[in-house]
């Protein structure tokens, strides 16, 4: 994640003009800077639809858990409604530095109490209405009123005071405390005129009624649960028009089968789950009009532990494993897993072993543990632990507790991830050295025991974000559920005081490196509590047709993901190649990012398993 909020200087009359630059951060005023940039379609191969209209076509190997950007928490969700809706602010897909989206520009008062947004008078609702600041102000104000509006991203509201909109262009945030996350809130404002009219936010799917209105570079036609979700292009979005004309995401449960559609050009564009195995990527290289894109990744692969699920008041529920509420027994399961091995035999080399909560692609927050606080792969000291614990082998070499019960843990595994699968054998073999055993639950949706708390443990990880907030803040008390298996901020129900103060602390400190320093405490904190384990930093390993597209952008351009990005970049400036119906010239702007071919169909087959992704999970673990 990247910072980017201190002001680099004040202004006599006490305001602070604030232009969000990148990595550890710097200020200055932003200008509008502009980046430049079928459903169902059943003959991918042409370059154009029946009607003559272009489409793209993305093979996701995720479902959509809501549309409604209150509740959404799988990637594929998020992915979706910031290609919906406008978001203040976005990130620019050369590097990361915070651009102008619905906002033109922001200042804040000399106390950093007061943040004024100007807001772009080029924005209308696709159903002809201007989107103004009013739009903005309803959407944060029911954040902060209503429970089931604040679910998936309540945590970016918490301290706000009062939110207001003197007038169509103005937009005024006051704050309890300063709050570094200004230029960073990665939440979809909705139409008001529309969303005043639904009752339950936390009931409300957004799928009652098609096209979906929105401002953002798409507009949502039609949707069939765990098959396809279809897009239009927006021809008034005020960024300019995405190059195709229609957008579809279709769900493909098994990753193989998107592979051999991709092959026969019946898809274009294939990400994996949540990328192309070794041996997929392995095979397609040498396959005809087919590239791999193989960049650094956003994205964590984790273990994560039950620390016993519980409501913010402190109802306990679920089944976790009381062994696990034991430090010296999560750490020890820890130092029985080989990291190297799983990058060498599972990764096979298209990742990087796990340290800290943030991917290196991050560097301003990238932690490593040091040398002697490091939980190394160490099998003689992981069962030394153990036996510190209370829990010695028997006669039969089965690891008991003081009850005479085996130990025996479950984990939730993604079945739509083979590394899940591949990881969950090995687990199996190194912790039944030590004398614990390990059920591999496989399921297709692993959110249900996930809320209700009923898992041990469970393969986890999330795409990260420039700003490290969001997916800090899924750790805090605040994001556990109000209510007993329901949907909630929180990835794995951990409470801990000393993590929530320093959470705090880094949310109020504008200098960046004393920011980036807090962070990093509160990783320290993640690694030593042994709640969470970060095995491996995935490359984001993707590939697509070069006869089915022209170019299109990745993020960071000079050498990135094109699935899953922290903006709607990819989609938006895909060009189809030449043949397809409509103009694939650069329209006043240029795309940047990986040259591609001819076609107009693609697909992508969506990460799916409960790892990186922003905001929860239908496995919790692709938010955004």
């Amino acid at each position: 994640m990247v910072t980017r909020f201190p002001p680099r200087s004040s202004r006599p009359h006490g305001r602070l003009r604030i232009l969000v630059a990148s990595g550890a951060a710097a200020l200055a005023l932003a200008a509008g800077s502009v980046v430049p940039g079928n459903p169902l379609a059943p003959a991918p191969q042409e370059a154009q639809a029946a009607d003559g209209k272009s489409t793209l076509t993305v093979a996701v190997a995720q479902s959509v858990d809501s549309l409604s950007p209150f509740l959404a928490q799988r990637l594929l969700s998020t992915s979706i409604h910031r290609l919906m809706y406008d978001y203040l602010t976005n990130y620019d897909a050369k590097d990361n530095r915070t651009i102008p989206g619905l906002a033109t520009e922001w200042e804040t008062s000399a106390d950093k109490l007061t943040w004024t947004y100007t807001i772009r008078p080029d924005s209308k609702w696709s159903d002809g209405e201007q989107a103004t600041a009013e739009d903005a102000a309803w959407t944060f104000n029911k954040m902060m009123t209503d429970e089931g509006a604040a679910t998936s991203n309540g945590s970016f509201v918490g301290n706000f005071k009062k939110v207001t909109a003197p007038s169509p262009d103005k937009l005024v945030i006051e704050l309890k405390k300063p709050q570094a996350t200004m230029t960073a809130l990665d939440v979809p404002i909705v139409p008001e005129h529309v969303w005043e009219k639904v009752g339950d936010f936390s009931k409300f799917n957004n799928d009652t009624k098609f096209p979906i209105v929105g401002n953002g570079p798409f507009i949502l036609t039609d949707y069939k649960v765990d098959s396809y979700v279809k897009l239009k292009a927006n021809k008034d979005f005020w960024r300019g028009a995405p190059k195709f004309d229609e957008l579809v995401f279709r769900y493909y449960k098994d990753q193989d089968a998107a592979v051999a559609a991709l092959r026969k050009g019946e898809v274009s564009f294939v990400a994996g789950s949540p990328s192309l195995t070794p041996a997929q990527a392995a095979s397609l290289k040498t396959a005809d009009n087919i590239k791999v894109n193989d960049g650094p990744g956003r994205r964590f692969y984790a273990l994560a532990t039950n620390p016993g699920a519980r409501t913010k008041d402190g109802t306990k529920f679920g089944d976790g494993h009381p062994a696990l509420l034991d430090q010296k027994v999560r750490q020890a399961l820890f130092m029985a897993v080989d990291r190297t091995t799983i990058i060498d035999k599972v990764f096979q080399g298209y990742a990087i072993e796990g340290e800290g909560y943030i991917p290196p692609r991050y560097g301003s927050y990238f932690w490593k543990p040091s040398a002697g606080q490091k939980l190394a792969y160490d099998p003689a000291k992981a069962a030394a632990l153990l036996d510190e614990a209370g829990y010695r082998k028997n006669g039969a070499g089965k690891r008991t507790g003081k009850d005479g019960k085996p130990l025996d843990f479950r984990i939730l595994c993604h079945a739509t991830d083979p590394n899940d699968k591949a990881i969950g054998k090995y687990l199996q073999e190194w912790w039944g050295d030590l004398g614990i055993g390990l059920k591999v639950d496989c399921r297709d949706n692993v959110s249900d025991p996930w809320y209700a708390g009923e898992y041990d443990l469970a393969f986890d990880g999330w795409s990260v974000n420039p700003d490290p907030d969001f997916v800090m803040s899924i750790h805090t008390c605040a994001a556990l559920p109000a209510k007993a298996k329901e949907s909630a901020a929180t990835d794995n129900f951990i409470c801990d005081k000393q993590y929530d103060e320093l959470y705090a602390k880094q949310l109020a400190e504008y200098d960046p490196a004393k920011r980036a320093d807090l962070v990093k405490q509160m990783e320290s904190r993640l690694y030593d509590t042994g709640y969470m384990n970060v095995m491996a930093y995935p490359n984001a390993v993707e590939a697509y047709r070069t006869d089915q597209i022209e170019s299109i952008t990745t993020m960071p351009s000079a050498a990135g993901n094109i699935y899953g990005q922290d903006g709607y970049w990819s989609w938006w400036s895909a060009v189809p190649a030449a043949g397809a119906s409509g103009d694939s010239s650069d329209g006043g702007g240029s795309s940047t990012g990986v040259l591609i071919g001819v076609g107009v169909a693609v697909v992508v087959l969506a990460g799916g398993g409960l790892l990186f992704a922003m905001r929860r999970r239908s496995t919790a673990e692709d938010r955004e």
